[in-house]
């Protein structure tokens, strides 16, 4: 569960492919994960083979039933964590599904962890990961905490909504779905190896489970935890070069074009995620004041806090503060 409460140390994370993709970098494993939209089997099959399927999703409080019909798996021979801080949820779901991915190249530090927590139950191996300062500090890389305190101050409390990352996957025939939060591992069954194989299976579950919710809720993502087709798609390349399939060429490029476009996209947000900017917050704030701008800019603001409350409270949606 991600909130408001940092004293642990783990900061919020985004949703966002770009970090997720950065973290595993970090960590040394040589997967990528895409945003996706749908799951319905061509949109699955632009990322195939996916290793597992990362839900974020509005945390509403915990209950001791599995969901979506499955069953607790109390015997679950795999990797599994709990998550007993706040804030880490998006880093537990993530060695929670590379941790139980077969033959997956990890770096020195990750396989060292992992080897260590083998035989740990899941709450001691969830404190013992959520102990590694240097994947906190991997977790942390692109949600750098607040420069600006407004403890002190006095100002009113405000419940935050919190969301929650949890994985689902394939292993030993089965799709599992493992949250941190849970007490083990939740078992939804058997899938056929045919056709989309696992994924067909975990289409149901999530379907299902995002069915729980209002008609138009917009209140969850999903994320695809896939190979890199960089490598791929650069020897497909090197192969229809050889060949002279000019036609296969020319389709392989606009891919390689594609994707490194989408890196180029993803390392510019990430610079900017960790960009520090009160520095440059302060000088323009002050270039304000000296100019005799910044009076008019907070009464302006202050206009369209009003416009948002008013709109919000015309749609019976709970009020912002007012300060």
């Amino acid at each position: 569960m991600s909130g408001e409460d940092d004293s642990s140390g783990w900061q919020l994370t985004e949703s966002d492919p770009s970090v997720f993709t950065e973290l595993l970098k970090s960590l040394g494993v040589p997967l990528v994960v895409d945003d996706l939209y749908s799951l319905d089997s061509g949109a699955l099959s632009t990322f195939q083979p996916i290793h597992a399927l990362i839900f974020l999703f509005k945390w509403v409080g915990s209950s001791a039933e599995p969901s979506s019909g499955g069953q607790y798996d109390l015997e679950f021979p795999g990797f599994f964590a709990h998550q007993v801080v706040n804030n880490a949820c998006a880093t537990l779901a993530v060695m929670n599904a590379i941790g139980n991915i077969p033959d997956l190249p990890k770096g020195v530090q990750l396989s060292d962890l992992i080897n260590f927590t083998v035989g740990m139950d899941p709450q001691t191996r969830g404190m013992v990961i959520t102990s590694a300062d240097w994947l906190r500090e991997a977790h942390n890389a692109l949600s750098p905490p607040s420069a600006i305190s407004l403890e002190g101050l006095g100002l009113p409390k405000t419940t935050e909504e919190a969301y929650h990352f949890i994985v689902y996957l394939p292993y030993m025939g089965s799709v599992y779905e493992l949250d941190g939060l849970k007490d083990s591992p939740v078992q939804h069954g058997p899938y056929e190896e045919k056709g989309e194989g696992w994924l067909a299976k975990a289409r149901e579950v999530i379907e299902a489970r995002i069915a729980t919710y209002p008609p138009g809720s917009l209140e969850f993502s999903l994320l695809a935890l896939h190979d890199d087709p960089l490598p791929t798609l650069q020897t497909s390349l090197s192969e229809a070069q050889a060949s002279g399939n000019h036609a296969a060429v020319e389709e392989i490029m606009v891919r390689l074009a594609n994707e490194n476009s989408k890196r180029e996209r993803w390392a510019f947000e990430n610079s900017l995620r960790r960009h520090n900017y009160v520095g440059f917050i302060h000088a323009l704030l002050s270039a304000m004041g000296k100019a005799g701008a910044l009076d008019k800019a907070k009464e302006d603001a202050q206009a369209k806090m009003q416009e948002r409350i008013a709109k919000r409270k015309e749609k019976g949606e709970a009020a912002m503060d007012e300060d």
